[in-house]
């Protein structure tokens, strides 16, 4: 049977002349193949013959020959680096020694650190500082050193401010200033203070090394033992209680004993556990000025609970702006602060102390502690901490914390001070007394006087 070819195949079919006569002379013969004529057709399959044909006849070489490797491209930057090694190495070269002589061992090491260059120097001492700084010491306790370490041991700035609020809580008492008692509770609790501190730091060792606040603490870093770390503290702790209870009063000492456990045994653990250790700090705070008025007056009445309330309310905005700027730290350390775990709390819980603070102030006078120019005096002050107060709660950021920590201070003293000037003396509760005395005497006898 004979098949009908398609119009497509026999469009392959057509050719065309080809001129024959110039096609040894040109010099690429693949381009006259090309060639055609302007009314003549050229197929796909044809071209496609004209290039085998070409390849075949006229680079017959180029099918069976393999395209040798090329040389690797050398950067300039890399011999720029090989030219500057080979200017750093300098070779010394040493005059020959005799035969005879032997070549001596110290000369022959001088002469190789001579050959190392700057670099190479430079280089071995950077790793050298790292491994002599990763090798175990052991540290020698020098005598000279030794009241630092325990000054910083006792945290000697805090116990400063310990003492120096009881001492608030002594000159605010409404009786006569007694020196020797003075100086008795001031030593005894700044003892109780020292030996609260120390102990406090011994337990939190392994918690301070994660943190960079507390990472050269002198436990932290062994420049003392845990052993004489506990033995500082017994001395200071156990006289310190004596004191209070022998050389001023048993309600002094009592407290004094209490705050020191308050101190290590619930609030020191409870900072892994609770948010609540905040408010626990807080009654650790505000019992020192109640302990400088008890030893005045020997008794626990309202005055000594409005001083150790200023107290607990100042803590609250002195701390939580403290915290704030450090909560990297404390997470790293594993404390549970209101700060990392609670932020919001964290702020409105200081704008409330510093709104506190006013209404404190303004209770002086109406129990009888101060007189009425305390809270006009000590408005602007307390207005003006309750303004960076609700500076943090707003903007909650690291500036505002920062502002605010550092007027509560200057604003503590502050207060103290304006509080004290403006006391009411012994005497004028006296005199107040006696008026009252003197109207409820005269207002009986007109009683018996009526019939």
């Amino acid at each position: 049977m004979s098949a009908v070819r398609p119009p497509r195949a026999l469009a392959g079919l057509l050719v065309w002349r080809l001129k024959g006569a110039g096609t040894r002379h040109i010099p690429c013969p693949f381009l006259h193949l090309c060639r055609a004529a302007n009314d003549r057709l050229i197929t796909f399959q044809y071209f496609n013959f004209l290039k085998r044909m070409y390849v075949t006849q006229h680079n017959r070489d180029l099918s069976q020959r393999a395209k040798p490797k090329s040389d690797p491209v050398v950067s300039p930057f890399h011999e720029l680096q090989q030219l500057d090694r080979e200017k750093k190495v300098i070779h010394r070269i040493s005059p020959l020694s005799p035969a005879h002589q032997p070549w001596p061992e110290a000369s022959g090491r001088n002469e190789l650190r001579e050959v190392k260059s700057p670099a190479e120097t430079e280089a071995t001492a950077a790793r050298a500082e790292p491994r002599e700084d990763r090798q175990w010491k052991e540290m020698k306790l020098r005598l000279d050193e030794l009241p630092g370490i325990l000054a910083r041991l006792s945290k000697i700035k805090l116990t400063a401010l310990v003492v120096s609020t009881a001492s608030a809580g002594f000159a605010m008492a409404p009786v006569p200033f007694d020196l020797p008692c003075f100086l008795l509770a001031s030593l005894g609790t700044g003892l109780a203070s020292c030996a609260a501190n120390s102990i406090n730091q011994f337990f939190e060792v392994p918690f301070d090394s994660n943190m960079n606040r507390t990472k050269n603490r002198p436990l932290v870093r062994g420049q003392i033992s845990p052993l004489l770390a506990v033995c500082f503290a017994a001395s200071c702790g156990v006289p310190g209680i004596a004191l209070l209870t022998l050389g001023v009063n048993p309600l002094t000492g009592a407290l004094g004993a209490f705050n020191i456990f308050l101190y290590t045994c619930c609030y020191t653990p409870m900072k892994r556990m609770s948010i609540a250790n905040t408010w626990v700090g807080a009654v650790v705070g505000a019992i020192p000025p109640v302990m400088g008025w008890t030893a005045a007056t020997g008794s626990l009445d309202a005055g000594a609970l409005l001083l150790g309330g200023i107290l607990y309310s100042w803590q609250f905005p002195h701390f939580n702006a403290l915290s704030w700027g450090l909560r990297e730290d404390y997470s790293r350390g594993g404390y549970c602060m209101m700060s990392v775990t609670h932020p919001g709390l964290c702020r409105r819980v200081a704008l409330r102390h510093c709104l506190a603070l006013i209404g404190l102030s303004a209770a002086a006078p109406v129990l009888d502690i101060t007189t009425w120019t305390f809270p006009i005096i000590s408005l602007p002050i307390n207005l003006y901490i309750s303004y960076l107060g609700f500076r943090f709660y707003r903007d909650a950021d690291r500036s505002s914390s920062r502002k605010l920590f550092f007027c509560s201070l200057w604003h503590l003293p502050m207060l103290l001070l304006v509080m004290f000037t403006c006391k009411k003396s012994a005497l004028e509760k006296e005199d107040k007394g006696d008026l009252l005395g003197k109207g409820e005497s005269h207002g009986r006898a007109m009683e018996i006087r009526l019939p």
